[in-house]
């Protein structure tokens, strides 16, 4: 069977997202702001939730109309064929957000949407009541700009909690944030990669499961394992699949951090992720930073002056920072902050900048080719 799919993604991620997907084989792969869609059958499914490094999550997309009423979203709802997911006894709970649009309580939106659904299973199943003892179909509702869409999450708990890390540091970079910048650096086992504000991992660990090939979601499950109309099948081939495709190459990640604590929540992340033999870890300040090695890049996420640390101590350490990586010859940078003055206080302007959030804070890459 061939679904339509929509993947929420962060801002910014939606090309790599794209580009992931297709890789995968998606057909009629569609970027835009915040989402990526496109079409497959549902051993497609079970690859894009396994595999995907930068997608949020993978929804099925069961339709999509103009809803400027109340009225608009129960006839669009209900002219839906739900009966083709949802059982006699299935559990349907309603959850999803509105923007730039006329129905805006999200509430109200819920309470429509179950309406029409159990109106809709009525007339198709010819029962009064539905008890929803049975397997959770998830629906969620999308309203942008009047136009609302439909749809069934498959992924249950969000993509980018890939299960290594139970618990993060104070300011947790989320990981399809941490994979897409070691994408967008294009990095190569080959290229010994380091991080000196490594916190809980996340870049370390990313890069390591990207550069073994590992996929990020091959030991959690998904909701859409117990969608009854999902072959079970499809989930077994995919992650049969991804095992085949692991590759322990090796490879030279380096994580450091001042915060001894944080080198800990560091190994025990990389043991869980099971990468722990492909990252070197080491508590040092970033003034003690030293190599030998003609080439090499740095990606790192320090602090910004938004939670955990003030805004001139954040000036301090980026003065420090662009003294130290200068001494690092041939080595390219790769900084995420929100810190606007961050090439001031770095001392040299960027060779690109790309706009990304982490979580709700804008932020900026920047890039240095050196």
């Amino acid at each position: 069977m061939v679904f339509n799919y929509i993947v929420p993604c962060l801002f910014g991620l939606e090309g790599l997202c794209a580009d992931e997907l297709k890789m995968m084989g998606a057909s009629n792969v569609c970027a835009y702001d915040g989402r990526v869609a496109f079409s497959g059958d549902e051993e497609l499914l079970a690859k894009a939730n396994i595999n995907l490094r930068t997608g949020e999550r993978v929804l099925i997309l069961l339709g999509s109309f103009k809803a400027e009423s109340f009225d608009d979203l129960f006839e669009g709802v209900k002219a839906l064929p739900l009966e083709n997911y949802i059982t006699k006894d299935s559990a349907f709970p309603v959850k999803g957000h509105s923007i730039r649009s006329k129905l805006f309580s999200i509430p109200d939106c819920q309470k429509i949407i179950k309406k029409a659904a159990v109106e809709r299973l009525k007339s198709k199943y010819h029962l009064a009541y539905f008890p929803e003892t049975g397997n959770k179909v998830q629906l969620q509702f999308s309203i942008i700009n009047d136009v609302a869409s439909i749809m069934i999450d498959t992924s249950g708990i969000a993509l980018h909690k890939r299960g290594y890390r139970p618990q993060g540091n104070a300011a947790p970079l989320r990981e399809t944030l941490a994979a897409a910048m070691v994408k967008l650096a294009h990095y190569k086992a080959a290229i010994p990669l380091w991080d000196p504000f490594c916190g809980s991992g996340t870049i370390a660990i990313e890069a390591a499961m990207y550069s073994a090939n590992m996929a990020p979601g091959l030991h959690r499950r998904f909701d859409g394992e117990r969608l009854p109309f999902i072959n079970s099948s499809a989930w077994q081939h995919a992650r049969a699949d991804a095992l085949d495709a692991i590759s322990l190459r090796e490879c030279d990640i380096t994580a450091t951090d001042i915060d001894p604590q944080a080198i800990e929540l560091t190994r025990l992340n990389a043991q869980r992720a099971g990468v722990a033999k492909l990252i070197k870890t080491d508590v040092l300040p970033v003034k003690a930073m030293h190599s030998d090695t003609p080439r090499g890049m740095i990606i790192c996420n320090p602090p910004y002056g938004e939670r955990l640390s003030d805004s001139a101590h954040c000036a301090e350490l980026y003065k420090e920072m662009g003294t130290v990586f200068a001494r690092l010859d041939n080595w390219k940078y790769f900084v995420i902050t929100s810190h606007e003055q961050f090439e001031l206080y770095f001392g040299k302007r960027a060779d690109k900048k790309r706009k990304l959030y982490n979580g709700m804070i804008k932020c900026d890459l920047y890039q240095y080719f050196k």
